[in-house]
């Protein structure tokens, strides 16, 4: 059986990528981010603003609610924060979320570029290590801003026992609740994540492109072009499978999709521009 629309509307997660800072039409891009941010905290769902998203040098999600001076619901927004900012950035960020009443952080290693830099271990605290992972920010996080609820994702398709392991050290840093990476049918990792931490809190993440192609680079085989896909039918047979679970939705459409996904939430369905 599905989850209630109930349960889907309160842990449904939408993604919000906001404009690149080479942007050059930043002006509409804004407006664009926050039509769909209005749209997300009108329909109940939670916010999951990204973080310099495939290493692309981004505005931040409290920079750009700042600077349009957006009405949030903190309880409804999710701010990810990877590894590859400046000491100073990284608490501004997080000072300005605690400002705002955001309260909730997913902590990931993330994607570099040549642009970006990244911390390092002795900025953390981490002198132990080499490099830092999401760990060591999960745990910088938890020390220095205990207020944050940390989340962590989680890779199943990552060699079983290395992502499990990984699992330990992240839940031991502090982190409280797991994202998946995008699936499109029953996982048997996801099967044995819930079954050996029932008590955790799981997004399921649901790639919701038509362009099945896309997700070859995340499940590590080639996924050809021409590959049919339905991603809302996929959705509905994950809500069947993973009915306790929350649903992160990525590269959703908010002219034709949204409509659906706020159906399925028992939301009253409105028109949206894309």
């Amino acid at each position: 059986m599905a989850a209630s629309a109930e349960v889907f509307a309160k842990n449904c997660h939408i993604e919000i990528i906001p404009p690149k800072q080479d942007s050059e039409k930043l002006e509409s891009d804004l407006k664009l981010f926050a039509s769909k941010l209005e749209r997300v905290m009108e329909s109940g769902f939670t916010a999951s603003i990204t973080d310099n998203a495939i290493g692309l040098l981004a505005f931040q999600g409290h920079e750009c609610i700042d600077e349009l001076g957006l009405a949030i619901k903190p309880d409804q927004i999710l701010i990810h924060l990877n590894t590859f900012h400046t000491k100073n950035n990284l608490d501004e960020i997080l000072s300005s979320c605690l400002r705002l009443g955001i309260r909730s952080v997913l902590a990931i290693s993330g994607d570099g570029s040549a642009r970006l830099p990244r911390l390092r271990p002795a900025d953390l605290g981490a002198d132990s290590t080499s490099a830092v992972t999401s760990v060591e920010l999960i745990r910088y996080i938890r020390e220095r801003y205990p207020d944050f609820r940390v989340g962590v994702a989680f890779n199943p398709y990552e060699p079983e026992t290395h992502e499990f392991a990984k699992l330990e050290r992240k839940l031991a840093a502090g982190a409280s609740f797991v994202i998946t990476q995008p699936i499109i049918e029953q996982n048997a990792v996801i099967d044995r994540l819930l079954r050996e931490y029932h008590a955790l809190p799981v997004t399921i993440e649901a790639w919701m492109s038509k362009k099945l192609y896309l997700l070859s680079d995340v499940v590590g085989y080639p996924i050809p072009e021409d590959a049919e896909y339905d991603p809302m039918s996929t959705l509905e047979n994950l809500r069947c499978v993973y009915a306790r679970c929350g649903f992160y939705l990525s590269l959703l459409g908010f002219k034709t999709q949204y409509p659906l996904i706020e159906e399925m939430a028992g939301k009253k369905r409105t028109e949206v521009g894309s």
